[in-house]
């Protein structure tokens, strides 16, 4: 059984009342709460707070996997670690693993802690934590002063292109089994794999400006959508960017090849059980392409096309449908049209700016790493909703 932790407390300094103070429109513990509850692979989410205020916001939400726990004044004081919350959590409740996960990460995702959870689950790992990758030059000073670099040649200055970078963690979560904790009482040990987040979520909300910081990305990230007048019956994306990560690959002999992600293929197939048309549209012509649809059994593929916009209006009348049936993912600038007409037009987080603007949805993840099983997850989630209903 795995579950989610989430401490929260009342008191806060940097920000009075922070965990319940409104981040893009809603309560800052919500967003930690809505990720964790809609990750498959957590069963039950507990958040334990001290304050009675708190509770009441969070029990509001009615997430069904939420359950609001106390939690001690003395692990709730200014001093307390964060491993004394947990440690008091684990000696009161049973369960096989659990996710910290931080309320001051409002960028997490669902996504996400599926990913450290596909971490977790690889041979002989005891934990894992989330991580960002920042492509910045580091310098150490010495003891008289002079600096000196640390992650580079000065004098063979990398592209960014070309640049690793280096890892930071980022808080966000934390996975490890309940035997191993009560063993090392830490919130890692053992055999640690990391999950990397998109560099956008190296922000936590400690002080006024990352609050300002992360507000800001939350807001465009979730760009207000009527799901309940959506009825997507044709779901369609460019390929390369977004089915790909738009890299051109060449063996010895030539040969191109392109990395596509099996998630992305399962997210087709799950639609197609939902009787939704699935297809790719592209401006390229490559047979790579054309096998990948074919293997996928996708109901439509266009290849060599200049106007996508005036091809989805005529299969919108071949299948008797509206563009506000359609949900598309792009990544570039002959995107644009296309994502701002049909009623459900999507980017992935890799694309091009001018496009992300003009989508009505962000995906977390990159082009060719899953983002579009992101897209296909949310729109199946919301047909669920609505049948439920």
């Amino acid at each position: 059984m795995n579950v989610a932790f989430i401490p929260v407390r009342g008191g806060s300094k940097s920000i009075p009342l922070k965990n319940i103070r409104e981040m893009a429109g809603k309560p800052l513990v919500y967003w930690a709460a809505k990720a964790a509850s809609e990750c498959r692979d957590i069963d039950t989410v507990y958040l334990a707070t001290d304050s009675q205020e708190i509770a009441a916001i969070v029990r509001s939400f009615k997430m069904d996997k939420v359950r609001v726990i106390g939690r001690s004044a003395d692990n709730a004081s200014d001093f307390a670690s964060t491993e004394s919350a947990m440690m008091e959590f684990a000696e009161e409740h049973e369960f096989d693993n659990f996710v910290l996960i931080q309320a001051t990460s409002p960028l997490l995702t669902a996504q996400d802690l599926a990913g450290g959870f596909s971490e977790f689950y690889k041979r002989d790992t005891d934990s894992v934590l989330s991580v960002v990758r920042q492509k910045r030059f580091q310098w150490k000073v010495d003891a008289e002063g002079f600096a000196s670099p640390v992650n580079y040649d000065v004098f063979n200055r990398p592209r960014r292109q070309e640049f690793d970078g280096f890892l930071v963690e980022n808080g966000a979560f934390y996975i490890t089994s309940r035997r191993l904790f009560m063993k090392s009482r830490n919130r890692v040990s053992g055999n640690i794999r990391v999950y990397e987040m998109h560099e956008s979520a190296y922000f936590e909300v400690d002080e006024q400006n990352d609050w300002l910081i992360i507000e800001e990305q939350l807001k465009n990230r979730i760009k207000k959508i009527d799901f309940d007048a959506l009825d997507i019956k044709m779901f369609l994306t460019d390929c390369d960017g977004c089915l790909t990560d738009g890299g051109m690959y060449y063996s010895e002999e030539g040969d191109e090849l392109k990395k596509f992600n099996t998630l992305d293929g399962m997210g087709f197939r799950l639609l197609k059980g939902k009787g939704i048309l699935t297809g790719i549209i592209t401006g390229e012509k490559r047979m790579l392409n054309r096998r990948r649809s074919e293997k996928l059994e996708l109901d439509i593929f266009e290849e060599g096309i200049c106007d996508k916009l005036e091809l989805v209006k005529q299969l919108c009348r071949k299948h008797n449908i509206t563009l506000q049936n359609v949900a598309y993912i792009g990544d570039d600038i002959n995107d644009i049209d296309l994502i701002k007409a049909v009623g459900f037009g999507c980017s992935v987080c890799n694309g091009i700016e001018d496009v992300k603007r003009a989508a009505r949805y962000v995906t977390h993840k990159k082009g060719g790493y899953g983002a579009v099983r992101e897209v296909a997850d949310i729109v199946i989630s919301h047909m669920n909703e609505k049948a439920i209903k």
